[in-house]
């Protein structure tokens, strides 16, 4: 089975494709960036494609990363996974960020809770937890960096993302052992890639996995004013005198 991932999530934009029976992708590439994802996805998606024989016709399946991270990079990515999607008529799977973070800690097998942290601002994480033979642990969820220690238990905990050094931080403030294993910015895309291809599309689906709200919201109370407004005016106009003949 051959797979196109992409991962648009986080502060990188990345493809690759990868055939279930090799190891290393057939073709793959990653740019760091925070903004952009949106001009940069296909053109990087059209090059990827092009240095694995077959092109979008040898697909079977794609893979795309759901969150949490960016609400604007998550939209990017699920577009253009669907779209292809339905061009070719093949199933996409849907990889949390997280668990494609976790993924490589998980397959070393050492002893300690594998934690992919991802910083989510204002002393805040969003965060999961695995047990060393990959059993969730800590569901994912947006949480207070305290609470998400506490959240972990004893450890000892082997921790990766973002949010991984203030999380140990805040672990070994508790008094608890916290390795970080790498401050990746965003998930190997190869890891999104043999997830999504170990994934079941009908309960893995291209579905965002935000986690949080917005921060921005429309403006009820001036939605309300404006209505207000609108409505005077069509009782003024109704109360108006009619013009004389």
């Amino acid at each position: 089975m051959r797979i196109l991932a992409i991962d648009t999530a986080l502060p990188a934009c990345s493809a690759c494709v990868l055939d279930s029976d090799t190891a290393e992708p057939v073709s793959s590439e990653t740019i760091p960036m925070v903004r952009g994802h949106a001009e940069a996805l296909m053109p990087l998606i059209e090059r990827v494609i092009a240095h694995a024989e077959g092109g979008f016709a040898s697909l079977d399946r794609v893979a795309v990363t759901v969150g949490p991270g960016s609400f604007t990079g998550i939209r990017v990515g699920l577009s253009a996974a669907r779209a292809i999607g339905v061009a070719r008529r093949i199933p996409v799977a849907g990889v949390s960020t997280l668990a494609a973070l976790a993924a490589p800690l998980i397959l070393e097998g050492e002893d300690g809770v594998v934690v992919a942290a991802i910083d989510a601002l204002h002393g805040s994480v969003y965060v999961t937890g695995y047990s060393p033979a990959g059993r969730t642990i800590l569901s994912p969820r947006h949480a207070p960096v305290r609470d998400a220690v506490r959240a972990l238990g004893a450890g000892p905990l082997r921790i990766t993302g973002s949010g991984a050094p203030m999380l140990a931080i805040e672990a070994w403030s508790m008094g608890l052992k916290a390795e970080v294993v790498g401050e990746r910015i965003a998930p190997d895309i190869a890891y999104v890639a043999r997830l999504g291809l170990a994934a079941d599309p009908a309960s893995a689906p291209p579905r965002p996995l935000y986690l949080k709200q917005p921060y921005a919201k429309p403006q009820e109370a001036a939605a309300i004013e404006r209505a207000k407004e609108q409505g005077e005016e069509e009782r003024g106009e109704e109360e108006a005198p009619g013009l004389p003949p």
